[in-house]
């Protein structure tokens, strides 16, 4: 009878993944999610509309608009319907490959609004691409063994940890002046880092997985009690901005333009890709072919809604897969929640506002966190991988390697033409595709064994006296 009790209860026990929980939690979860969302959801209409030469208001008005599309498209992601959506809880923002792609195609259109409608016939082209190409990646799922999707995850934590580490230092506004790298800034990042630590540390598990929350308010708060945290744009701001269909007119549809956009589409479907592999390994959901699909077609109708609400091209955020990651609440419904605070706090400025006062140091280090996860994912998964097999362990390397050219050397490929700076100026881009490319090559494409591999687990070496060693191979 035990045993049947038992298998009883799993049948009707939800996975962890589909569990509802009481909404004052879903609501405190949700929030966490958003303030880890926000700067990078913010940072793609700012580069964007300055690159634009778009005024202030224009600029406002394009942030709460993104605000507006991601939170629609995270609930799409995450809640699900027909056979859109992975039901899983990733979170949708708008993606930096698309950055460089829609600042050419805007300028090239003459700058301000008129370059903005190039840009959103390209968006909507390239959103109706990645739908109808869904399931076709889907069954490209064996190309992505743990090696690749590792190498994706790592190649993600270790690119974007230095973005962080611009807000650590202040924010990217403030490199070239005197004040970046401020003693106090520092002290700002290091005293909210110890706070989330000592909450990870000695916390009990309700406060563990609200400890990034906790950072961010903490910091908050201190700095704004010694004058370094301005509120000033709250009162500002409206309190009700309201996000409509084709605001700045109907979309432009030039062929070169819808053309790069499809290219980059096709980018962030093997991110996605790797995405929904990462976060089937931290939920314990099993992901497959279909998974990847219905997670694709949600990028899809995200991007096409983008286009149509004055927005961008969406793909899963790597700083949320962290918090995920950290927090352990995998429920998809908090990831709902945080969607529907996206709505709220697009819909309302003064809330947006009130949420990007974080100051940069303070969210510089909560994510300093938060992408080390996003890396510690990825290393998780290349420990299934055999890397004392030397293809794996090039295949890593190479990856590793490529990814941090742009990174590293931000004017690696100034010197290449618009098109292929694009694809190769972005660090996640350039690895991912290093990644996938290397295992084509040794892994499907070869037909036959051209080598013997060494036999580690009956590796035998001894010094015969002349300081030789042997191995035993196979």
């Amino acid at each position: 009878m035990a045993p049947q009790a038992s298998r009883r209860r799993s049948l009707t026990t939800p996975h962890p993944v589909d569990e509802v929980l009481p909404l004052p939690t879903l609501a405190l979860y949700g929030f966490q999610h958003v303030l880890a969302f926000y700067a990078g959801a913010v940072l793609v209409p700012v580069i964007l509309g300055s690159s634009l030469g778009l005024s202030g208001q224009e600029l406002v008005y394009l942030i709460n608009a993104d605000l507006v599309t991601a939170g629609i498209a995270t609930i799409i992601q995450a809640w699900g319907f027909w056979r859109i959506g992975a039901r899983l809880p990733l979170v949708q923002g708008a993606t930096f490959t698309a950055v460089s792609p829609m600042i050419a195609i805007g300028q090239g259109a003459g700058g301000g609004t008129a370059g903005l409608l190039v840009v959103y016939g390209a968006v909507i082209t390239g959103g109706v691409a990645a739908f109808l190409l869904a399931p076709f990646a889907g069954r490209l799922t064996a190309y992505f063994p743990p090696i690749v999707t590792g190498t994706l995850l790592t190649v993600i934590g270790v690119v974007l940890i230095p973005v962080a580490l611009q807000d650590v230092g202040g924010g990217s506004a403030l490199m070239d002046g005197p004040h970046y790298g401020d003693p106090v800034n520092l002290a700002y990042a290091g005293g909210t880092l110890l706070f989330i630590l000592l909450v990870m540390r000695f916390g009990g598990p309700p406060l563990r997985s609200v400890a990034i929350l906790l950072g961010l308010v903490g910091g908050t708060a201190v700095a704004w009690l010694l004058g370094d945290a301005d509120l000033g744009a709250v009162d500002q701001a409206d309190w009700l901005g309201v996000s409509t269909p084709f605001h700045y007119g109907l979309p432009h549809f030039s062929v070169f333009p819808m053309l790069a956009m499809v290219v980059v589409m096709l980018i962030t479907m093997v991110e996605t890709t790797g995405d929904v592999y990462a976060m089937g390994e931290i939920t314990g959901r099993r992901v497959d072919g279909d998974t990847v699909s219905r997670a694709l077609r949600a990028d899809g109708v995200a991007t096409v809604l983008g286009g149509v609400f004055n927005s961008f091209p969406y793909v899963a955020f790597a700083e949320n897969i962290g918090l995920v990651r950290i927090s352990r609440v995998t429920s998809r419904f908090v990831v709902v929640a945080a969607g529907v605070l996206m709505i709220l706090i697009g819909l309302v400025p003064k809330a947006g506002a009130l949420v990007a006062s974080v100051p940069h140091p303070v969210l510089g280090a909560a994510a300093v966190a938060m992408f080390g996860m996003v890396a510690t994912v990825g290393i998780q998964i290349l420990g299934k991988v055999d890397l004392r097999e030397e293809r794996n362990a090039v295949i890593l390397a190479v990856s590793l390697g490529t990814a941090m050219l742009p990174t590293a050397v931000a004017p690696f490929f100034e010197r290449m033409p618009t098109e292929v700076r694009a694809v190769l100026g972005s660090g996640i881009t350039l690895g991912t595709l290093t990644a996938v490319l290397l295992n084509l090559f040794f892994h499907v494409f070869e037909s036959r064994r051209t080598r013997k591999d060494i036999d580690w687990d009956g590796l035998a070496a001894y010094d015969d006296g002349t300081g030789t060693q042997t191995a035993t191979a196979r």
